[in-house]
């Protein structure tokens, strides 16, 4: 008994003393404090849901319920098309498989509904349908890559102002992200990426190329090329930036002079369709008339 006694009070002395140290030890380090005050919101959410998004999250509920049904998943070439054209939320990316899954199950259903229709109708129009989606993604993606393109240069140039102003690399990215927000927000939404991987403990050059291979735009991938090579040999940035600024800066300017060179070939085929009928009817229709009120007289 007095063994047993001995026994119950040192498990209760080490019980307590756990409980006493234990707020100590395992209480959370600085950077997850600073991560949770971060993450925790106090206020209410006092946010309204609209129809338009009751309906939204109802579709995409019916979506993801029948494509896990019949076993369509993810795979990471699609998540790069989607990253490709800006579409980052998880919202975004259940919307583009539930319209790819729900779409031709409607378009098939309308044309069985439709009169006078056949089985190769419905199956045509919800093939049809099943390609919109994909169609409207590559669209999207060609868009946004001709803006980040087209805005490269400008991003370029005030790099190179706040990196001879003392910033570094980082902070000058970070500053123009926040700077070409309404002008080139692609650019931005890019650049703010880089840095949010960087604090999230990616390494500067892994985030860079995750960055090219996210936009798959050259000059991106060469501008991407050019900061590794100088942060790896130790070229001055500045230098580096200002040539390869100067570089994509006449690219533009070639690029688009290639585009006006081809409007003069391009114009012909409204003129000969649209503009030169115009033409021959103002022209030729007064003296076909007179021509017809001649030959009247001679009757």
């Amino acid at each position: 008994m007095i063994l047993m006694f001995y026994i119950a009070l040192m498990l209760t002395v080490f019980l307590v003393l756990a409980l006493l140290i234990a707020p100590v030890v395992l209480a959370p380090s600085p950077a997850a404090r600073r991560i949770l005050e971060m993450v925790e919101s106090t206020r209410p959410d006092r946010r309204r849901i609209g129809a338009k998004e009751r309906i939204k999250d109802s579709i995409l509920s019916i979506g993801i319920s029948l494509r896990t049904k019949f076993g369509f998943v993810a795979d990471d070439k699609l998540r790069d098309r989607l990253l490709a054209a800006g579409l980052r939320g998880r919202g975004d990316t259940e919307a583009y498989r539930s319209s790819r899954f729900l779409l031709p199950l409607a378009g098939i259903a309308v044309g069985v509904a439709l009169p006078h229709s056949s089985i190769f109708i419905a199956f045509a129009l919800g093939a049809v349908l099943y390609l919109v989606p994909d169609i409207w993604l590559r669209m999207r993606i060609s868009k946004r890559r001709g803006k980040i393109r087209n805005g490269l240069p400008d991003a370029l140039d005030l790099l190179v102002v706040c990196v001879e102003a003392g910033l570094g690399l980082d902070q000058a990215m970070l500053r123009v992200g926040h700077e070409l927000v309404i002008s080139h927000p692609e650019i931005s939404q890019e650049f703010a990426q880089i840095n949010l991987e960087q604090l999230a403990g990616k390494p500067r050059l892994a985030a860079w190329k995750s960055a090219a291979k996210r936009t798959d735009v050259p000059e991106f991938s060469l501008f991407v090329t050019m900061l590794t090579q100088a942060d790896r040999f130790g070229t001055p940035i500045i230098r580096a930036l200002s040539r390869f600024a100067d570089e994509i800066r006449s690219k533009r300017r070639q690029r688009a002079e290639e585009m006006a060179a081809k409007t003069k070939i391009k114009i012909l085929f409204p003129l000969v369709l649209f503009i030169f009928p115009c033409i021959f009817i103002v022209l030729l229709a007064p003296a076909f008339l007179s021509i017809i009120r001649t030959m009247k007289t001679f009757r």
